[in-house]
């Protein structure tokens, strides 16, 4: 083994708390199965104390939302010097939000669908800031996961209630026009892509907003009923996006496939969920993972993204690691910004 003590980040204190649980929960079993000594962290407003007092190798990333997969713990850990599972700090910050993510996505001209930003002050002129966009429309927080916040519009008179629905939770919307299509999943492991799966849901969801539940009435197809030659196209243009962003170790990529013969990329997940039942996983039983190699893989794929951070663990091994927690105990660094 190259890790023994793996510390299971699960929680957090974003929206999608009870999502993290259950991701948690799921890799910690795992690991068990595995033979590893399994730390649970649940994490909270005092993650840095947390960290600081436990005694891990390395820490398997189960969180998801704001602070869990936007770059935040990611930061943390680098100063702490504790290797971690999944993207670098970069990486996770781009794939959250959704505005920068598309505007990378248009300068490396992957296609995605078109749209327009939208705040709390140029919400008061949104009838004109919309003009003829056209609709349908979904209507997304620029930083939140799991269809948290997201609605479709089909009118203009529901557009305004749509947008600062938002807006409560995060400071600017996206609009973005609905493109109708097949909705696939396209999983990847490190930088390698798995398959891609279909999703069908029994109504309108737009984004894959029911994941972990999918949904009542909601069907799933393993591999996507593509072409071959589209199949192929799908999965090129995911590992494309998830390379663009600089994303690495277990991911997805969700796309549109119109029947037009066109294909978008709707967004990239940095911290899937990680559930035996997820579509990550049933996609990487497609490629002969079970559960428990799935988890593995990405427990293998765990370092330190910093160089400067790198180069201590390398030169000073464990002391490093010690000097660089002492750095990060100083009150000045503040997690939330309340004092406390």
């Amino acid at each position: 083994m190259k890790w023994r003590k793996v510390g299971v980040l699960m929680g957090g204190i974003s929206s999608e708390r009870d999502v993290s649980l259950m991701t948690g929960e799921a890799v910690s079993e795992a690991l068990d199965v595995l033979g590893y000594d399994v730390q649970k962290i649940v994490v909270g407003r005092d993650v840095d104390r947390a960290l600081r007092n436990v005694d891990i190798d390395v820490a398997f990333l189960a969180l998801h939302g704001k602070y869990g997969e936007d770059g935040c713990i990611q930061g943390l850990l680098e100063l702490l010097g504790i290797p971690y599972t999944g993207s670098g700090v970069l990486a996770s910050a781009l794939a959250m939000d959704k505005i920068k993510a598309k505007e990378i996505f248009r300068l490396h001209n992957i296609p995605t669908p078109p749209y327009y930003v939208v705040d709390a002050q140029s919400a008061g002129w949104l009838a004109d800031l919309h003009g003829s966009f056209g609709f349908p429309v979904a209507v997304k927080p620029r930083s939140e996961g799991s269809g948290v916040g997201v609605n479709v519009v089909r009118r203009m008179d529901d557009l305004l209630d749509a947008v600062e629905a938002a807006l409560a939770w995060d400071d600017q919307v996206l609009v973005e026009r609905w493109i109708q299509g097949r909705e696939v999943v396209v999983g990847l492991l490190d930088g390698r892509v798995l398959g891609a799966i279909e999703v069908e849901p029994a109504r309108a969801t737009y984004g894959f907003t029911l994941e972990p539940g999918l949904g009542a009435g909601a069907s799933v197809h393993m591999p996507a009923r593509l072409a071959p030659t589209r199949y192929r196209c799908v999965l090129t243009l995911a590992e494309r996006a998830n390379r663009v962003l600089g994303c690495e170790s277990a991911s997805r990529v969700d796309l549109i496939v119109t029947e037009g013969e066109n294909e978008y990329v709707l967004e990239v997940d940095s911290l899937p969920v990680l559930t035996a039942e997820s579509l990550l996983s049933r996609i990487a039983t497609g490629s002969g993972y079970d559960f428990p190699r799935l988890v593995q893989s990405v427990l293998d794929c765990a370092r330190l993204h910093s160089s400067a951070a790198l180069r201590t663990e390398i030169l000073y091994g464990q002391a490093g690691r010690d000097a660089t927690a002492e750095v990060a105990s100083v009150p000045v660094l503040k997690l939330t910004g309340t004092g406390r």
